[in-house]
């Protein structure tokens, strides 16, 4: 381990050193999801009861080096189980340590140990969503075994995204399947052509009272559960709007809101965020109306590079993206306490279970073609 780097533990935002600024600003610009906004959002509005914010700051005589936002709780459901987990949760698509460039591997060391011999005793750390496909993911599982922690790799979600390499919407719009092309054009024009339809895109931060209201109203209206937070959503909407980040598309019917879905643009990638309709207008395809017009104007009139689903492997995200990648998580336990080292033993007894199962229907196979045919076939 790298000796020199040492590590501060803050538990308030605002508490954070100033040098911490500088870093944020960084690792923001490769996604909204590491930056100050973001993590002041929702540690303000997106912590559960009884969670508190710890957040490891490596530093060297250059100043901040490194910053892993964590949330620490404490479940009880017939005993006691202490977490560390990244600040992060169900809103969040993507979470990583933020880490200066240079000595990445050093800094992520450092701030393992710190995990490992922080006070305040934990028995599961647990990072995620990671990106499973950059180096990070690999050097962060090896900084938390070097740092004495039993390490067990999970799968979070696929994500999908669009990559537009240069080309119009209507360049785009041409690749849809066929049944997604004809449903638009159809769906569209009969949308258009009812007098009392309209569909308004919203950016400015002196009109997000009223993207607000129409916003709830359909996501109240639709089929998704109530929101555990109801202060995160219209949060990350005004701070999205005063950065000029905001993309707020809402259908409407009669002046009624029936669709609305909350898109962030943000150095050249556009994330789709939140999506909802109204049920009782399900037959209008709103929904699916609305994402061509923002498709369009994130395209057209932003001109991103990326246009980013975000989370889940939701059928339908294949028809408009051209990508897929995986984020991934990692829990560790720490094996010096009764809770960690049971529960350590139990995930790793788990997965040994799944490769031996994995491993005997390999074998079985090879053993007893014909017999796997039959059941394959009865299976089918």
């Amino acid at each position: 381990m790298d000796s020199h780097y040492s590590v501060t533990i803050y538990q308030h935002m605002d508490a954070l050193p100033p040098g911490c600024e500088e870093l944020f600003e960084a690792e923001e610009r490769l996604s909204i999801f590491f930056g100050r906004h973001w993590l002041r959002n929702l540690a303000q509005h997106g912590l559960d009861e009884g969670e508190s914010l710890r957040i490891y700051v490596a530093s060297d005589a250059d100043g901040v080096q490194g910053i892993l936002p964590m949330r620490y709780s404490i479940q009880s459901a017939g005993h006691t189980l202490r977490r560390i987990e990244a600040l992060a949760n169900y809103y969040t698509s993507l979470f990583r340590p933020l880490l200066r460039k240079g000595n990445e591997q050093a800094i992520l060391l450092t701030l393992a140990h710190a995990l490992a011999r922080d006070a305040q005793r934990f028995d599961v750390v647990d990072l995620h969503p990671l990106p499973q496909d950059e180096p990070l993911y690999g050097w962060m599982k090896n900084a938390l075994q070097q740092a004495g922690m039993l390490v067990q790799p999970y799968f979070c979600f696929g994500n999908w995204y669009l990559t537009v390499d240069g080309r119009s919407y209507r360049q785009y719009h041409d690749t849809f399947p066929s049944q997604l092309k004809n449903t638009l054009k159809r769906k569209t024009k009969q949308f258009e052509a009812d007098a009392s339809t309209r569909i308004r895109i919203f950016t400015r931060s002196e009109e997000m009272d009223r993207a607000i209201a129409d916003y709830e109203k359909v996501y109240h209206s639709s089929w998704k559960v109530p929101e555990p937070h109801p202060q995160f959503m219209p949060g990350l909407i005004r701070f999205c709007a005063e950065q000029g980040w905001l993309r707020l598309g809402v259908a409407y019917v009669e002046a009624e809101p029936v669709a609305a879905q909350v898109w962030i643009v943000h150095d050249g990638i556009a994330a789709i965020y939140k999506l909802a309709y109204d049920e009782n207008y399900a037959k209008l395809s709103a929904g699916s109306i609305l994402t061509s017009k923002l498709m369009e104007y994130v395209i057209d009139v932003d001109k991103v590079r990326e246009v980013d689903y975000l989370t889940g492997d939701d059928g339908y995200k294949k028809d408009w993206m051209s990508h897929r990648r995986e984020r991934w998580g990692l829990a560790a336990y720490n094996l010096r306490t009764v809770s960690g080292l049971t529960y350590g033993m139990a995930s790793l007894g788990w997965n040994m279970i799944k490769k031996t199962r994995i491993q005997c229907r390999r074998w079985f196979a090879r053993a007893n073609p014909e017999t796997v045919l039959t059941n394959s076939n009865r299976n089918g």
